[in-house]
């Protein structure tokens, strides 16, 4: 990171800092949900015995099986499983904010990029709002 990029970051993040990364993160675990069940080319469950597939599978982890992740019949990822999106929801807010918690460099870094998002929009705001001539 640049010199002049750090000169203004602030050295802590905020309450309200953690709140709004929650909601990224979550938006974050929707994603990575819908690109999980999407984007898998073969079928995570290759067995009807769970211990079976742990060793046997590339996309069945321990995760899966202590949380109850739910597959179709072929063992792909459910995409309409509100459990399935659940999990991974939760899973993403969860390590997220542990991460913004016991690490000092990440909780700043955050609170940068939120704050720099926030910056951004506003300006484009005034952007589109000046080249309209409201402004």
């Amino acid at each position: 990171m640049p010199s002049s990029v750090g000169a203004f970051m602030q050295g802590e993040a905020a309450t309200w800092h953690y709140l709004v990364a929650a909601g990224l993160f979550a938006l974050l675990g929707a994603i990575g949900h819908v690109c999980r069940a999407v984007f898998n080319v073969l079928p995570d469950r290759v067995t009807d015995r769970p211990l079976m597939d742990l060793p046997l599978s590339s996309g069945y982890d321990l995760p899966d099986l202590l949380f109850g992740t739910e597959y179709d019949d072929a063992g792909y990822y459910r995409l309409d499983s509100l459990k399935n999106f659940r999990i991974s929801c939760v899973l993403t807010v969860v390590g997220g904010l542990l991460a913004m918690l016991f690490s000092p460099g990440v909780s700043i870094a955050v609170a940068w990029l939120i704050d720099s998002g926030i910056l951004w929009i506003w300006n484009l705001l005034l952007f589109r709002l000046h080249a309209v001539g409201l402004l």
